[in-house]
């Protein structure tokens, strides 16, 4: 939730300074205003032109902008920004920040912060090992500073890591995480995510075009907002990233039944995003269907409906959120299932909106609840993320 935040960045003299252009893009793309602050170290590495392109402001390394006398006011900044990032961070400032050793720009910056610090380290294996850089970590951990390590990405107060920088990707994710509303907390959800896989013989299914990237993406808002998450995946090949979130494989509509059944009474909330055939092969054959004659006739039986037995389930004190794609009469098909699967709301969408829905990283949705339709921009699967779960999460 980095839309609106204002960042100082602090950047060192680290060979790692020239990953401080992706942190910048990775939190403007996001929505943030980035000031940045460099040492004269880090100028070594990469100029401030470069970094004043991509921010749309002056880098501020001096304490005086001119020679007029105009000065840059560290106490202003340390009053101005919503959080403080130092990536890379080297050794010499780690040591300077733990002893308030106030000899540049950024560390006068630091000193007069209001903000939460996040602090990416950038050094050799043995630097980074050696007990006084440990000390000066413990020491800056104990004033509340927060550590972005190269091997989880996540928040840590630990020292985890090598020591080598971790990627502006991760590090611009742990920024985001901790603005992220913590709403979820101590909440439990059931997630059901991508297509399934009805077997007609061992090397024939009948599927959907469906990807499960919108199913991932409220898994993730979900657990960053401090939920626990059971995600109940299909066949897809996308990877789940955050602790909270547990993931449970399966691949036919049976399976999908089976493990939304089992988990669904421990759970606060059921979000139901899967592409869930309705249809199955009556029989499944043992060995590969050979082709013989014209045609090939498939008897299709139908699948359990996950929807309407979570419905029929639901207590009083749980919320059930459905899906509904459309190619026709949306609204009022949307509507219906509402009602008929005793969904709390219901998130609609449809192939009519180009560029959307399936194997796309964008969405448009309409949320359909009781008390009316809220219809929503085009954008980025993960927005549309937080979208949906603002709603689930304003209800009471």
């Amino acid at each position: 939730m980095l839309r609106g935040k204002k960042i100082v960045l602090g950047i060192t003299g680290s060979i790692a300074a020239y990953k401080a252009c992706l942190i910048i893009r990775g939190l403007i793309k996001a929505g943030a205003e980035v000031q940045v602050v460099i040492t004269p170290a880090g100028k070594e590495f990469i100029t401030p032109i470069t970094l004043s392109a991509l921010t749309h402001k002056p880098v501020i390394s001096e304490f005086f902008s001119q020679r007029d006398g105009t000065w840059n006011s560290h106490v202003d900044l340390g009053l101005w920004a919503d959080a403080m990032l130092i990536a890379p961070c080297t050794a010499s400032t780690l040591g300077k920040m733990a002893n308030g050793v106030a000899d540049n720009m950024l560390i006068t910056t630091y000193l007069s912060m209001k903000a939460p610090v996040f602090i990416a380290p950038a050094m050799d294996l043995d630097m980074y090992a050696h007990p006084s850089t440990q000390a000066n970590m413990e020491r800056l951990a104990s004033f509340g500073n927060h550590f972005i390590e190269a091997e989880s990405g996540f928040l840590a107060s630990g020292l985890e890591g090598k020591g080598r920088m971790a990627e502006p990707e991760h590090i611009v994710a742990a920024l985001d995480e901790f603005f992220e509303p913590k709403d979820l907390v101590g909440k439990n959800i059931l997630l059901t995510a991508g297509p399934t896989y009805e077997k007609i013989d061992p090397v024939r299914f009948v599927g959907n075009y469906s990807s499960g990237k919108m199913g991932f993406a409220l898994a993730e808002e979900c657990a960053r907002r401090g939920a626990d998450v059971t995600l109940v995946a299909g066949p897809v090949s996308l990877k789940s990233s955050h602790p909270r979130i547990h993931r449970v494989n399966v691949e036919s509509a049976q399976e999908m039944y089976n493990a939304a059944v089992n988990a669904f009474p421990q759970m606060d909330a059921a979000i139901l995003c899967a592409a869930v055939a309705d249809f199955r092969p009556e029989s499944v054959a043992e060995e590969k269907i050979k082709r013989v004659g014209q045609t090939m006739d498939i008897h299709l039986v139908p699948n359990p409906d996950i929807a309407a037995e979570l419905g029929m389930m639901k207590r009083s004190n749980q919320k059930l959120v459905g899906f509904a794609l459309e190619t026709n009469d949306e609204e009022q098909n949307a509507q219906n299932k509402l009602e008929k699967k005793n969904f709390d709301f219901i998130v609609l969408n449809s192939l009519r909106n180009e560029g959307t829905c399936f194997k796309s990283d964008e969405n448009q949705i309409s949320i359909i609840s009781h008390t009316g339709r809220k219809d929503y921009e085009k954008k980025p699967k993960n927005e549309v993320a937080r979208d949906i779960i603002d709603e689930l999460a304003s209800m009471k």
